[in-house]
């Protein structure tokens, strides 16, 4: 128990290091930048921003404590807050409180608890929908306009209209527009002129504070909601095998797409991101419906794989790194794009939606930045990890849950958030049929607190858990504090590297990924079936010889003739392509393919073209005559130079390009008569990691313990100085804030009064000076000393002041 104080500085200073510990790893952002000393660590947690930051923390049990304490006023008795909250619970409300005092949003005084001065500027006039006091509407109106029995007997004298009025107000909002009817008008008037409304303008009217809690009947809130509420869950079967299944299509679409952005990269838009033809074209080579292409893109942009090339002329390409990454094994592979989602500060799911500008967000543009989404994404997988494993959850009841983990979000924003993290941790595979995979718990678990321990204030009473479809709670369901401050475990670990967690998480998934496969079945008609991932050569074989027709546990190619030509574009033989399927085919190659393949390589190359600008050759002068009288390549501008030579002045590639959308099968033809394979280009982004970024140390434990230790320091140094200011002659400076020293020097040269200050110099050296100051400008001050000598000193070396006495 806390030593009682008289100020929050006071509260803080008298805490034990366990507690500031406590207190810091609850609020982080107090230790950045370090403070100097406890004084300043009290200034900095009783600042707007900081509190502000540490309410929006708190979950709905503890805010509606928060709340009551605000309501009930400083010292108020806990019967008063059990009252308020409409509880009996009192072991409950205790822990909560004991929380709040921990995250330092209430400081303990010698006659009880205190809320710190900026909490109700945070929390507003309407705290719990109620309005503000009957005081702050109207200072000048008499104490009994807010005694609550001369309000019960107002109310119940108040006509059926008046009645209707008041309940339309009760529970919020408190404030309300005055009627323009006459009725309405007749009603507001009786409420007015008994007391039950003050007007706030010319046309609106605010019910005070004590008015709304007679109405509620001395309840501060609806329905008080002190624990989380249970998650449903039910069983489900082969979580890991159907994770393992969607992390394999997660790194196929993964190929695809770098083998389809390295051969035509898309351009990048003037503002940033990808135009929505590109991400349709996109969308269609991989198969997938919009938004799962989307989540593709982004999440090979946020593992590092796509960036912007920066050139002149912009497009999105694969970086450097995907090369390493694709000849790493696909357990690492999926580790790389598990830990880069989950750390993620985009939201995938906002493509296409409305956005702040003029149209809808790109994928890859600026506006799909969120970094809200990071948050939300690894509670929605620490509520999952609190599950059975083996147990999927309810969607409604966590949503509903997450709605009381974080009761200052929108619910429709979050609902829509928490859908897009469960569908996105399934097309990745951190999730299989709803229940968290073994990667998944691995990927987690650095996030999860260790157990607290039973004796910590009654932190057991604020405890929630998941409970199964029949009712019953799982065996090793964990226990939830109750959010907020209650979050930060007693004893905080430091978390583990980033390496040896990708190497847990890769470990975890390999066991599950189906084995790459050697071999592939063909069929009769034209058909290629791969009974799981095919290994690298023969990945990119049938990727570049076949289309793909369908996917799912095992994918299904077609060889068609636009396939087998592309494979003899990039140098393949007929008699290479036939031998590699045949050594690749558990079955016998059919004649169907056979016959097609030969008839492709027939006709393969028999129209070759070459630069003069280009000449198109042929030993059939009849393939000549039907280019030459057909109407679709009149703007070749075709001329015969020979029975087999034509000539154009069109590049050669686009004459390849025209002639083959013709029904022609020409190949490109280089100036030694060789034909000129078409290799699939590989285009390149630069790496996004330019240089290793800044070092920043966790806020976690051992951290937090070092800056206590350098606090406890710096307080024992300005005490052992406070000791010696006192054996000095004059009176004790304590340090203060800049504004204020201004403001009493200001008030000294009006007065023409003296002023001690201490004033440090330029080797940090604190010394005591007794000036009348005649003059503040400019950050200096311009007094005479004791010696009667005129000085000039700088206002920001000025560490405190008082009056001469």
């Amino acid at each position: 128990m806390a030593t009682p104080s008289r100020s929050l500085a006071d509260d803080i200073r008298g805490r034990s290091d366990a507690e500031l510990i406590d207190l810091v790893l609850a609020r982080p952002d107090l230790a950045r930048p370090a403070p100097a000393d406890l004084t300043s660590l009290a200034a900095r947690a009783g600042t707007r921003a900081s509190v502000q930051r540490a309410v929006e923390a708190l979950d709905r049990g503890h805010l509606q404590v928060l709340e009551a304490v605000v309501v009930a006023g400083d010292a108020a008795e806990r019967g008063t807050l059990l009252h308020l909250l409409g509880t009996d619970d009192a072991r409950t409300v205790d822990a909560i409180v004991q929380d709040l005092w921990r995250a330092a949003l209430l400081w303990r005084g010698a006659d009880g608890d205190h809320v710190v001065r900026t909490v109700p500027e945070v929390l507003g006039t309407a705290v719990a929908g109620l309005g503000a006091p009957m005081r702050e509407l109207r200072p000048s109106s008499p104490p009994e306009h807010a005694d609550p029995d001369r309000i019960r007997a107002a109310v119940a004298e108040a006509p059926d209209d008046a009645r209707a009025m008041l309940e339309r107000m009760t529970w919020g909002p408190a404030f309300g527009v005055l009627p323009t009817s006459t009725p309405g008008r007749t009603t507001a008037r009786w409420l007015l002129e008994h007391h039950l409304l003050v007007p706030v303008s010319t046309d609106r009217v605010a019910m005070p504070r004590e008015v709304g809690l007679v109405l509620r009947e001395g309840r501060l809130h609806r329905s008080v909601e002190l624990t989380p509420p249970d998650i449903e869950a039910r069983p489900v079967a082969l979580v890991d095998a159907a994770a393992g299944g969607a992390a394999s299509e997660c790194l196929t679409h993964l190929d695809e797409l770098a083998a389809e952005w390295g051969a035509e990269p898309p351009r990048v838009l003037r503002a940033g991101g990808l135009s929505v033809r590109d991400l349709r074209v996109t969308q269609m080579t991989l198969d997938l419906d919009p938004e799962h292409t989307a989540f593709v893109v982004e999440l090979a942009y946020a593992a590092g794989l796509v960036a912007d090339d920066g050139e002149v002329v912009p497009v999105w390409a694969p970086t450097s790194e995907i090369d390493e990454w694709s000849s790493s094994e696909a357990g690492h592979r999926w580790a790389t794009l598990a830990v880069a989602w989950l750390g993620s500060t985009r939201a995938p799911h906002l493509v296409g939606r409305r956005s702040t500008g003029t149209g809808p967000a790109n994928a890859l543009g600026p506006d799909v930045q969120w970094p809200a989404i990071r948050a939300i994404r690894r509670e929605v997988l620490r509520e999952l990890a609190s599950l059975e494993p083996g147990h999927a959850a309810d969607h409604t009841s966590l949503r509903r849950r997450l709605a009381w983990r974080r009761p200052n979000r929108s619910a429709a924003v979050l609902d829509e958030a928490v859908e897009a993290v469960l569908r996105e941790s399934e097309w990745l595979g951190v999730t299989g049929r709803g229940a968290l995979s073994e990667a998944g718990r691995a990927l987690v678990a650095p996030l999860l607190p260790p157990p607290a321990p039973s004796a910590r204030g009654g932190g057991s009473s604020t405890t929630g858990v998941a409970t199964t479809s029949n009712g019953k709670r799982p065996a090793r369901a964990r226990a939830d504090r109750a959010g907020g401050a209650a979050d930060i475990p007693s004893t905080a670990q430091p978390p583990p590297e980033a390496g040896a967690v990708a190497e847990t998480v890769a470990a975890a998934m390999s066991a599950h990924l189906p084995s790459p496969v050697d071999h592939i079945l063909v069929q009769a008609d034209l058909t290629a079936v791969a009974p799981g991932p095919l290994v690298g050569g023969l990945g990119s074989f049938m990727r570049l010889a076949a289309d793909v027709e369908s996917r799912g546990g095992a994918t299904v190619y077609r060889f068609t003739p636009e396939s087998v030509r592309r494979a003899l574009d990039a140098g393949w033989t007929a008699a290479d392509f036939t031998e590699t399927v045949r050594r690749s085919s558990r079955t016998p190659v059919p004649q169907p393919l056979e016959y097609l393949v030969a008839d492709v390589a027939r006709k393969h190359g028999q129209t070759r073209i070459g630069g003069a600008a280009a000449y198109i050759r042929s030993d059939d002068a009849a393939v000549l005559d039907t280019m030459l009288a057909s109407r679709d390549l009149t703007p070749l501008r075709l001329r015969r130079l020979a029975p087999t030579v034509l000539v154009s002045s069109a590049d050669p590639r686009v004459l390849v390009d025209l002639l083959r959308d013709n029904g022609f099968a020409p190949v490109h033809e280089g100036q030694d008569g060789a034909v000129v394979h078409a290799e699939t280009p590989r285009r390149r982004a630069g790496s996004r990691r330019r240089g290793p970024g800044p070092m920043v140390s966790p806020v976690d434990r051992p951290y937090t313990q070092s800056l206590v230790d350098g606090l406890r320091a710096a307080e024992a140094t300005a005490d052992q100085r406070r000791v010696e200011d006192e054996t000095r002659p004059g009176p004790r400076i304590q340090a203060m804030d800049p504004v204020v020293t201004l403001s009493l020097l200001r008030d000294a040269v009006a007065d023409r009064h003296g002023v001690w200050i201490g004033y440090s110099d330029g080797h940090g050296a604190t010394s005591r000076h007794l000036i009348h100051p005649q003059k503040v400008e400019g950050g200096r001050v311009r007094a005479t000393d004791e010696s009667g000598h005129e000085k000039s000193f700088s206002v920001h070396r000025i560490t405190g002041a008082t009056l001469e006495s």
